[in-house]
């Protein structure tokens, strides 16, 4: 395993503080394994992650999210029956109007290394814009999900779904606003949104 590893014991170093913040936006990627370059990206990014062993880890971390930010009594906003199910025990109320939410519960497709960013599509989206769902948002991914490029996930997705590739393909990025990314092109029309993600172990 990568940072996981030696985040929560077992590993024999980590790439330093100083040189992850001293490395300019466009210098090449760290020589370093796709998952420790995933959570160095995702937190330059400024989305909060959440590294569960289990589901059970997953479900108490949900519950502190929502401690800590004053929503228990929020209904989150979700277009996936298969996830509404999965944490019905988690006594979560559920809407499929975003109008009436401020947290949208959602999957991806994938974790992209390369830039921090999430990956998603119809399936987590239908039709909606990034800007017309709540800007608090969770995901819940696994550790399989974890991809080094974008055009990786993309080949992923497309021999996943060989009887039709989902539209509305993109990524969620930004998750709060920085001096490196105030100016970025690439975010122009998207919405900037807090982000936690739960990231749970399957490998």
């Amino acid at each position: 395993m990568g940072l996981f590893d030696k985040l929560f014991g077992g590993g024999k170093k980590k790439v330093s503080k100083e040189t992850v913040e001293t490395r300019g936006m466009h210098m090449p990627d760290l020589n370093i394994p796709v998952d420790e370059k995933f959570t160095i990206h995702f937190k330059k990014n400024g989305g909060k992650f959440i590294y569960c062993d289990s589901f059970d880890e997953v479900s108490e971390a949900l519950k502190n999210i929502i401690e800590e930010n004053h929503w228990e009594e929020l209904p989150f906003f979700v277009m996936n029956p298969r996830l509404e199910e999965k944490f019905s025990k988690a006594n979560l109320r559920f809407t499929n109007k975003a109008n009436d939410s401020e947290i949208f519960f959602t999957t991806c497709e994938h974790l992209v290394a390369q830039n921090g960013s999430i990956l998603v599509c119809s399936n987590q989206l239908k039709e909606k814009k990034l800007n017309e769902v709540p800007d608090n948002v969770i995901v819940f991914a696994t550790t399989s999900q974890l991809v080094e490029t974008i055009g990786e996930g993309l080949k992923t997705i497309k021999k996943k779904y060989r009887q039709g590739i989902p539209a509305n393909i993109t990524t969620i990025k930004h998750f709060q606003s920085t001096e490196e990314n105030a100016n970025d092109f690439l975010t122009y029309g998207s919405s900037t949104k807090h982000l936690y993600l739960l990231l749970m172990e399957d490998l």
